[in-house]
């Protein structure tokens, strides 16, 4: 097969969650660029509803459905739907995600531990589980979830202290190499991604006070920038990747090198 035809995802159907910005559009936008017809999920309904109107825009099939995926029913809906629409489910990004810290480990709150792990963990599974029965009917698909360096190496607490946040990174990593054990048989392939900072709004305030100090640990010596996740995300969603699962792909400019 012509190298250009493995990135091809002409006729695939993509959902990607958390993707009204940031990552998820950018990853949203990407797939579509290669293809695949798209449906973005998010919460909040006026973002997400400009979100895809901007992809649509660029030539590509998009439809918006609000939805939370520590939600189980709303993870159902928006499976549903996209079914009904396209007929299939053949790619997942899990990428809905949630942070919150600036409170040493001793005294960090219960409530907020709940919250983050529902989302950036509990969610990724209940996502999860949804679109593998579609793609199990199927004979196969792809899911690639959204961890984060952050997950695999400490970080100093001076520049970013948020421990509800890297362990469950570190939890999306351990449940992708499961999931890829477990789904294989199916034809199901289950990756992560794990980019380390790049300009976003959830990471705004640790960039405003922190970037200096952390280009100092990146051995490229810059942050991450726009457009460097979407072409990461079309090769773990593409033929591109077909022997690859279970593993964890840095995007983090050699950090983890060190």
């Amino acid at each position: 097969m012509n190298v250009l035809k493995l990135f091809d995802l002409t006729g695939k159907v993509a959902i990607v969650t958390g993707s009204s910005r940031g990552f998820g559009k950018e990853i949203a936008i990407g797939l579509g660029e290669a293809g695949a017809k798209v449906t973005i999920v998010a919460r909040h309904e006026d973002e997400l509803n400009l979100a895809c109107e901007e992809i649509k825009s660029l030539g590509i099939e998009c439809i918006a459905l609000k939805g939370d995926v520590r939600n189980l029913e709303e993870v159902k809906q928006f499976n549903t739907e996209t079914v009904n629409k396209w007929g299939k489910i053949d790619i997942l990004v899990n990428n809905a995600g949630v942070t919150w810290g600036g409170v040493p480990a001793t005294e960090f709150p219960q409530s907020h531990w709940d919250r983050v792990m529902n989302t950036n963990v509990t969610g990724v599974l209940l996502c999860s589980q949804e679109a593998a029965k579609q793609m199990m009917k199927n004979n196969g698909g792809v899911i690639i979830n959204m961890s984060s360096a952050t997950g695999v190496v400490g970080v100093n607490p001076e520049i970013m202290q948020a421990m509800v946040y890297h362990t469950s990174k570190a939890a999306v990593i351990g449940l992708t190499k499961q999931l890829a054990v477990e789904w294989a048989p199916y034809n199901i392939r289950v990756n992560a991604m794990a980019p380390f900072f790049f300009p976003t709004r959830m990471s705004k305030p640790i960039l405003d006070r922190s970037t200096n100090e952390l280009i100092q640990i990146i051995p490229m010596r810059r942050l991450g920038k726009e457009g460097e996740l979407k072409g990461v995300a079309l090769f773990l969603a593409s033929d591109a990747s077909s022997y690859i699962t279970g593993q964890t792909l840095c995007v983090d400019g050699g950090l983890i090198a060190w």
